[in-house]
């Protein structure tokens, strides 16, 4: 019976035999040798996590430690990486596709991001925020990654409203040309219509 579960768990992929290990100066113990389970990346995720909670934590301890500085500091330093390679995939990009493509960087990082003709703009649009719970105490990480785009899309940007502040998603204005219309990035696979 506990071999069944053991193999519906192997085959949700929660579950993988590994070997076992050795421990120095102890003897291989008789009979078949033993099998030994782990849980895998996907088994793991299926149990609660605390992650927002410690960040909050840490980000709370941050701010009562070194200031509201700190705390923006950080936010400009986590999307430093970001911003490079995000910044390679536009360099060569026009101006006028630079919003669509941005949206499809965001996409392919699991933000499920769209780029549409906003009246004499567009509206680039996260649907999904991975930091969105942490960032409700802390919108300096809204603000860092707004300025983010603005330099990016080598423009003033404004961000409109944010999942963080209760809004349905994230919406970041980018002034354009009336008529410029900028093809969409498809929230679910990331690839951008022309």
């Amino acid at each position: 019976a506990v071999r069944r579960h053991v193999d519906a768990l192997i085959a949700s992929g929660r579950v993988c035999e590994t070997p076992e290990r050795k421990v120095r100066g102890q003897a291989r113990r008789r009979g078949r040798p033993a099998k030994v389970f782990a849980l895998t990346d996907e088994g793991r995720n299926s149990f609660p996590h605390a992650y927002d909670d410690l960040a909050v934590a840490a980000l709370t301890y941050l701010r009562d430690t070194g200031g509201d500085d700190a705390v923006t500091e950080f936010a400009h330093r986590r999307l430093a990486p970001t911003e490079a390679r995000y910044g390679a995939i536009l360099a060569d990009v026009p101006a006028e596709r630079r919003p669509a493509e941005l949206a499809a960087a965001l996409t392919t990082d699991g933000y499920a991001a769209s780029a549409e003709q906003a009246g004499v703009g567009v509206q680039v649009c996260q649907h999904h925020c991975p930091v969105a719970h942490v960032a409700a105490d802390f919108p300096q990480l809204c603000e860092a990654e707004t300025e983010v785009f603005g330099r990016l899309l080598g423009t003033h940007v404004q961000r409109l409203a944010t999942i963080a502040r209760g809004d349905g998603v994230c919406t970041t204005h980018i002034p354009g040309h009336a008529g410029s219309q900028a093809p969409q990035a498809s929230p679910t696979s990331g690839k951008v219509d022309a």
